[in-house]
């Protein structure tokens, strides 16, 4: 039965910790589990502290935490609670960075990516949400800076930011780097700048952006009965449709329903008539796990091909 007197040679610990003769050798050099006294032979030996001890530094190591780390432990500078603590937090750093890698490299397979590809997946896939937010933000500032367009669609762009999860599945990371190039696109944070100032126009003519949600769901609903029904944008069949939308319009904006109408509403949609801005919003609810958003883009291109068809000249 081991005893307080009870010693043991270096071969004993590695039998009963596990640990390799050289790794104990190691510890007790750079003082660590030093030895407790040695044999008339030079051999070292180790009493049960020392056995404790060299058990506390194998279980402390296998958690991860570094040498300078256990010795502060061991010498009662830092509180075991702390030290774990500390290191649990740096342990959920790394964890993250290996889910968002796992991540990368299943997206990466799935899509069969070339080099360059996975060099940019993982580049913005790996940046904080504080550096993702900033990259959103940056977007929005430059496309509706200075102007005075919708202050409820600015606001809700700026409460709608990227969120990955912790263990985010290959499609959001997918999705996510894919909305991290296009709002870093010239060309597209050009034309959401012209719609901005499009925006910024109809405001200063008069702000009626509380109806706009109305008129699209009227867009919707007229124009969705006559792609049901098969109805083609320029036949007969579609002028009751044109002719319905064009007096809501006139209606909500005080217009008279006539060609300059017809055409100031044509400019309108052939201004919103980008289909990346519609990918902007499905992207955005793909990475936060949010319902996406159903496609107007067919409702709104057989309207603007009806309008076409019945001005002159365009």
């Amino acid at each position: 039965m081991d005893g307080d007197d009870t010693s043991y040679s270096i071969g004993d610990l590695a039998r009963r910790t596990g640990l390799t003769v050289k790794a104990i050798r190691f510890y007790a050099d750079t003082g660590i589990v030093p030895p407790t006294g040695r044999t008339p032979a030079g051999y070292r030996r180790y009493d049960v502290h020392a056995l404790a001890r060299l058990d506390l530094v194998r279980t402390l190591r296998e958690l991860g935490l570094d040498l300078p780390a256990i010795r502060r432990v061991l010498e009662r500078e830092a509180p075991l609670p702390e030290v774990a603590a500390a290191h649990a937090e740096a342990l959920e750093v790394q964890i993250r960075t290996l889910r968002l890698r796992r991540a990368v490299l299943l997206a990466v397979a799935q899509r069969g990516s070339t080099p360059e590809e996975m060099g940019l997946m993982h580049k913005l896939a790996k940046l904080s949400d504080a550096e993702r937010r900033r990259l959103v933000h940056d977007f929005i500032d430059e496309a509706f800076g200075g102007l005075d367009a919708n202050p409820e669609f600015v606001a809700m762009m700026r409460s709608a930011m990227p969120e990955l999860p912790e263990e985010p599945r290959p499609e959001q990371v997918e999705a996510w780097v894919e909305l991290g190039e296009l709002v870093q696109d010239r060309d597209f944070r050009a034309a959401v700048r012209k719609m901005a100032e499009h925006q910024a126009a109809e405001r200063a003519d008069g702000d009626r952006s509380g109806l706009h949600h109305a008129l699209t769901e009227t867009v919707k609903s007229v124009v969705g009965r006559a792609l049901a029904d098969g109805t083609a944008p320029g036949s007969t069949d579609a002028d009751p449709v044109v002719a319905r939308l064009t007096a809501a319009y006139a209606e909500t904006f005080h217009r008279p329903d006539d060609e300059a109408l017809r055409r100031w509403l044509l400019t309108r949609l052939e201004t919103a008539d980008d289909p990346r801005a519609e990918r902007y919003w499905q992207l955005l609810a793909v990475i936060n796990g949010w319902p996406v958003p159903e496609s107007l883009a067919e409702v709104f291109q057989w309207f603007a091909e009806a309008l076409r068809a019945r001005l002159p000249e365009c």
